[in-house]
């Protein structure tokens, strides 16, 4: 209950709190998506890839965030045209686009007058950091994550499962690749104070991942994956105020640990009807 009970007393828990939710939110919708159309690593090639725009923001006296969202929105777009395009094979450009980014980033970093900043918060998160305007940021993309999905949803599911379907079906297919990966782009980035660009990988897939041995269609798994990824935060939350470890690190632990969980009930289920 005293957790409860500062989350109402303290503004920086309470704004933790509401981003655990908005957090979870996104992540859990979209990267359903990720997850479904198979595109974990490029996920990962944004994540990192952002760190550049970081550096660079440093560099330029700009806000970091804002740097790495430009970054993440461009990478995203440009891994989509490559792959499109055939110009060079999806893998190879999301791993160029993922060591060009770090790479980029350290060296405007190293670059930047004075002491280099303190980038823990960046690479694993704090989410104690988030203020009022991040909120209202989050809240912006979560708006338009539903939006997207509510008006969008069968197009959005089509292109997710099977882009040659869609494609027969006179959908945009291209347009909506390239819709998606920047929304992809700009979830990552309104997650990177919560988890940290090191594990926010792990926080776009492992709830979808969950999910899919719950519930079998795409509209089921949606919801269910947002739930699971607001309740693997709050519960990172509750176990760095009472353990003082990062939260980032508390929340991918328990996302690990339940998929782990529910992994095994099936066998151990299907055990028990064998030997029965």
């Amino acid at each position: 209950m005293d957790f409860f009970a500062e989350i109402a007393q303290y503004r920086f828990l309470s704004h933790a709190a509401a981003a655990c939710l908005l957090c979870g939110i996104a992540c859990g919708i979209v990267g359903t998506y990720v997850v479904c159309r198979r595109l974990v690593f490029l996920s990962g090639g944004i994540t990192h890839s952002s760190f550049g725009g970081i550096g660079m923001a440093y560099y330029f006296g700009a806000d970091p965030m804002l740097g790495a969202l430009l970054f993440a929105v461009v990478s995203a777009l440009g891994i989509e045209a490559f792959s499109v395009g055939r110009r060079i094979r999806e893998d190879s450009a999301i791993g160029l686009i993922w060591s060009l980014g770090m790479a980029v980033g350290i060296i405007f970093i190293y670059l930047t007058p004075g002491y280099a900043p303190n980038l823990m918060s960046f690479l694993f998160g704090n989410i104690l950091s988030v203020s009022t305007s991040d909120l209202l940021w989050m809240g912006l993309v979560d708006t338009l994550i539903v939006a997207v999905f509510a008006l969008f949803y069968r197009p959005v599911l089509y292109v997710a499962f099977d882009r040659g379907f869609a494609a027969s079906q006179k959908m945009p297919v291209r347009t909506i690749g390239y819709a998606m990966s920047a929304l992809v782009a700009v979830t990552i980035v309104m997650s990177i104070r919560v988890v940290g660009i090191v594990l926010l990988i792990s926080l776009l897939t492992i709830p979808a991942v969950i999910a899919t041995q719950i519930a079998k269609s795409f509209g089921r798994i949606l919801p269910l994956a947002a739930a699971i990824a607001t309740l693997g935060a709050f519960a990172g939350l509750w176990i760095s105020y009472r353990s003082d470890i990062p939260s980032g690190a508390s929340t991918i632990f328990v996302l690990t640990v339940t998929l782990i969980v529910v992994k095994l009930l099936p066998l151990r289920t299907s055990k028990r009807r064998n030997d029965g």
